[in-house]
């Protein structure tokens, strides 16, 4: 059986990102009325767009992993894992050697997904405008 692969926004994944990228916001606020230092507002941002990365290619993995066997899909999605997490942890110390952004911002940001998925019945109000289900 063929799956229709067409690009489509899943429901869950919208609410996801939504939600890291509110929270981002709302954690930019609270950055900008301590400190004004460009470089932790870069690593807020560094992290949200690795958690917004990080959730898009969670979904991708699963959404692949459900058509092979049992066995594959374990691979896959282990293989997958280690794989996300070693570019988070790269990206993490290439933060803190190089100075540019600041890395416990950028792990705050990265945060932002798990907060997001406590945030899910709030997001959902939000999208179900958008996505008009």
């Amino acid at each position: 059986m063929e799956k229709d692969r067409k690009i489509k926004i899943d429901a869950t994944l919208f609410d996801l990102c939504l939600g890291i990228f509110l929270y981002g916001v709302v954690c930019q606020i609270v950055v900008l009325f301590f400190s004004r230092k460009p470089e932790y507002s870069i690593g807020l941002w560094i992290g949200v767009f690795l958690a917004i990365a990080g959730s898009v290619h969670m979904w991708w993995t699963i959404d692949r992993s459900l058509d092979m066997a049992s066995k594959d899909a374990g691979k896959t999605v282990g293989t997958q894992y280690l794989l996300r997490y070693f570019i988070l942890v790269a990206a993490m110390a290439l933060l803190a050697v190089s100075g540019f952004a600041n890395p416990l911002l950028a792990f705050l940001g990265y945060m932002g997904m798990k907060v997001s998925a406590y945030m899910q019945p709030f997001t959902r109000k939000i999208s179900s405008k958008f996505l008009k289900k």
